[in-house]
């Protein structure tokens, strides 16, 4: 379960990326950035327990990610640089800067959910790399990550596992990127 304040819809674009194998318009891989205030995690199923683990973040960004067949560790580099680089986040005099440069928080949240396509009335993530690719994909890009920015101010999720989000945010800042 996740709770935002209220977003605007965003639509998908294609970088016409013809021959590229993957899912919608040719992606390897798609993201979803949030600005929030404060955001906590905590792994588990269901409801959220008191015993479960909490990872909280200050000023930042929470990244949602999932990765489609044909996705590659070449992509890697060119994503964290992309999304740490983005002047998505406001200083404090109301300046856009990059979470680099607030310096800020990240979270990283294995999201296999952005993969899916409508078909009828129900959901199917055919276009989602095997789920031992992903995780593999998902360690070394949260690794990249970690490298880029101060270690201890990126958290990440678990792949393959629920997770129960709550965030504060100063949006409506939602961007969906393909790569």
């Amino acid at each position: 379960m996740c709770m935002f304040k209220q977003f605007k819809p965003v639509e998908r674009s294609s970088d016409g990326g013809e021959g590229r194998p993957g899912g919608p318009g040719g992606a390897s891989a798609v993201s979803a950035g949030q600005t929030p205030g404060e955001t906590c995690r905590r792994r588990g199923r269901g409801s959220v327990r008191p015993a479960a683990p909490c990872f909280q973040i200050e000023r930042g960004m929470v990244i949602y990610i999932c990765f489609f067949k044909g996705a590659t560790d070449d992509l890697l580099p060119k994503m964290a640089s992309t999304l740490l680089n983005l002047r998505l986040c406001e200083s404090d005099s109301g300046k856009m800067v990059s979470v680099s440069e607030l310096p800020g928080h990240l979270l990283i949240v294995p999201q296999a959910t952005l993969g899916g396509k409508a078909k009828g009335r129900a959901l199917q993530y055919h276009d989602n790399i095997g789920k031992e690719d992903g995780l593999r994909l998902y360690g070394a890009f949260v690794s990249l990550c970690e490298e880029r920015l101060a270690a201890a101010s990126v958290k990440h999720g678990t792949y393959g596992n629920r997770q129960v989000l709550k965030l504060d945010t100063n949006g409506p800042y939602t961007h969906l990127m393909d790569f």
